[in-house]
């Protein structure tokens, strides 16, 4: 059985790690969070719960990620969010491949994300795949301002697992405006970085698609109103986007 390793990156979790934690405990041989110096009790819940607790400043998502990796002590790692947990099926499906000495190099995962206490099934929202899983010597995370993600090597092989990545999303809707806010500005400062230009065009036809992909094309409809208001803010994320690009491209030229 090859041995796993979870790593989780933290700042301010109290109301999250301990879940996270115990999700684990089946298929977890160690348990990694560096914590980004959290005022409240994260490091605390952490040593009582088995885990191996280090500190690092917050260096950005890919690169702090990165940094937790290089402290584990096994090859292929679980990387979670503190506000994620494994559903008991995707618990038994990883497990199934320890046992089997990871077959593939990599796995993805269907995450599940709740919005104000509801199971979001539908829309731009699920299956919302993401790759979590990986021998560390065929990947690593990008350095993307915002957005980033874990990159396999080309060769790597990836596989796909049963069940849930259960993700704790908003509690209401102002903090989902607020987010878009702030994402929004880091994602249009990433786009300025890659020379990206905003257009008219853009500004109109981007959102309306963002939206009518997410309620209409993937069937968000069907998550009933917050189905509605989650394909509102999807648009509403891609506008800010794009304004703020455009408001970036104005203030570089004067």
């Amino acid at each position: 059985m090859t041995p796993l390793s979870v790593v989780i990156i933290t700042y301010n979790e109290e109301k999250n790690i301990g879940r996270c934690i115990h999700s684990v405990g089946e298929v977890a041989d160690e348990i990694i969070v560096l914590d980004s110096f959290s005022t409240d009790r994260t490091g605390a819940l952490v040593e009582q719960m088995g885990g191996r607790l280090y500190r690092q400043a917050f260096a950005g998502y890919g690169a702090q990620k990165n940094a937790a990796a290089d402290l584990a002590t096994h090859d292929h790692i679980l990387f979670l969010d503190a506000d994620e947990y494994l559903s008991e099926t995707l618990s038994t499906s990883i497990l199934h491949e320890k046992k089997n000495d990871f077959p593939n190099d990599g796995y993805l995962m269907n995450r599940l994300n709740n919005y104000c206490g509801q199971w979001i099934r539908h829309g731009s929202w699920y299956p919302d795949r993401k790759l979590r899983l990986l021998n560390r010597k065929k990947g690593a995370w990008s350095l993307d301002i915002v957005h980033e993600s874990l990159v396999p090597d080309k060769n790597a092989s990836i596989g796909l697992l049963n069940g849930d990545l259960l993700h704790i999303t908003y509690s209401n809707y102002g903090e989902h405006v607020d987010k878009n806010n702030r994402y929004s500005l880091l994602s249009a400062q990433s786009l300025l970085q890659k020379g990206k230009k905003v257009t008219p065009l853009k500004l109109v036809i981007n959102p309306f698609w963002a939206f009518f992909g997410s309620y209409f094309l993937r069937a968000g409809f069907l998550d009933g109103f917050n189905g509605f208001v989650i394909a509102v803010n999807v648009a509403h994320l891609t506008f800010l986007k794009y304004i703020k690009l455009h408001q970036l491209q104005q203030e570089k030229k004067s």
